[in-house]
C-alpha cells in the first residue's frame, strides 16, 4: 500500500504537471471510484481550475478555484497517470479527467487495479478535507507537534510497531517505513510504548522522518507496477531497504539474518541481534 513517500511523490508530480489547468470533463468509470460520502458527483468539477495540491499522511487532494477540493486515497494500487503518446495506456481506469489550458491539453486518469482507492469531492475545515479530519499531522506538516506526539505515544501501552501504524497519533507511516524506522532506531517491533523513554520515542520520530525523506528523494518504494508516479515511473527506495522484505538476508549493520514475525495480521521484519526484545 502506498505510504507517505509514495503519495508525496504523486502529489509533487501532479503539482508540477496539472496546476493551472482547467477541468473540461470529469468522468467516473467505475461504481467504486467515488467515495459514497462525496458531497457531489465527479462531473461537478467541470469548469473548475486546478490551483495546486496538498497532502496529510496518506491522503492527498487537488485544490480548485471552488469551495471544495478533490480528495484521493490511493488504497493498495491507486495511480494518477498522465496519458502520453509514447507510453502504454492505463488498463484499469476508474476515473478520467480532460484538462486544458491555452495551447495545451492533458488527459489525467485515476487507475486502480484492486479498486480499494477512491476519489471524493469534499469541503475543507481548517484547510483539511472531511475524510482526513481524524488523521494526525505527519512529520512534514507545519502543524506537527513533536512534543505532543511523544506524549501521545507514551500514553499508549501498545507495541511500538502498532503505535507507528496508528494514523491518529502520527500519520504517514505504514508497514514499510515502520520496519525501516525501528531497524534504524534498534528497537524491537513488539516493545511496548510504555517501556520506552521520551527521548527514545523522539529518536524514533526522527528516524521515521529521515527514512521517509530519503524515500521521497528516490521516488518512493516500488515492488511491482502497482505503485508508479504520474509519469509511469517506479521509485527506487526498494534498493535501500535494510529490514522490510529482507527476511533471511544479512542485516546491513551486523550480518545477522533478518527475521520476520507476524502479529495483528501484519508482518514485521527486524534484526534479532540489533533489535533485541
Amino acid at each position: 500500500m502506498p505510504e507517505l513517500p509514495e503519495v508525496e511523490t504523486v502529489r509533487r508530480g501532479l503539482q508540477h504537471l496539472i496546476t493551472g489547468f482547467r477541468i473540461t470533463a470529469a468522468h467516473d468509470l467505475h461504481p467504486r471510484a467515488l467515495k459514497p460520502e462525496s458531497i457531489a458527483p465527479l462531473h461537478t468539477l467541470n469548469g473548475a481550475k486546478i490551483t495546486g495540491t496538498n497532502r496529510r499522511g496518506k491522503f492527498m487532494w487537488i485544490t480548485l478555484n471552488r469551495p471544495y477540493v478533490l480528495v484521493a486515497h490511493l488504497g493498495m494500487s491507486g495511480q494518477f497517470l498522465i496519458h502520453q503518446k509514447d507510453r502504454p495506456q492505463a488498463t484499469h481506469i476508474r476515473a478520467q479527467f480532460q484538462l486544458k489550458k491555452p495551447l495545451r491539453n492533458l488527459e489525467l486518469v485515476f487507475n486502480d487495479q484492486r479498486t480499494f482507492g477512491w476519489l471524493s469531492i469534499e469541503e475543507l475545515t481548517n484547510n483539511v478535507p472531511t475524510s482526513a479530519q481524524h488523521i494526525a499531522p505527519d512529520p512534514f506538516d507545519p502543524l506537527f507537534d513533536k512534543g505532543a506526539t511523544v506524549k501521545n505515544y507514551l500514553r499508549r501501552n501498545i507495541k511500538i510497531k502498532t503505535a507507528l501504524l496508528n494514523q491518529e497519533i502520527m500519520s504517514g507511516v505504514g508497514n514499510i517505513y515502520a520496519d525501516e524506522t525501528l531497524w534504524r532506531a534498534k528497537v524491537h517491533p513488539e516493545v511496548l510504548t510504555s517501556e520506552l523513554s521520551p527521548k527514545k520515542i523522539a529518536t524514533i520520530i526522527d528516524y521515521a522522518t529521515a527514512v521517509m525523506s530519503e524515500a521521497i528523494k528516490q521516488g518512493g518504494t516500488s515492488f511491482d507496477d502497482l505503485y508508479i508516479n504520474v509519469n509511469g515511473e517506479s521509485g527506487f527506495f526498494e534498493q535501500s531497504l535494510a529490514a522490510y522484505g529482507q527476511e533471511a538476508e544479512p542485516c546491513p549493520r551486523c550480518g545477522t539474518p533478518i527475521k520476520r514475525i507476524t502479529f495483528g495480521a501484519r508482518s514485521s521484519h527486524f534484526c534479532p541481534r540489533c533489535q533485541k526484545r
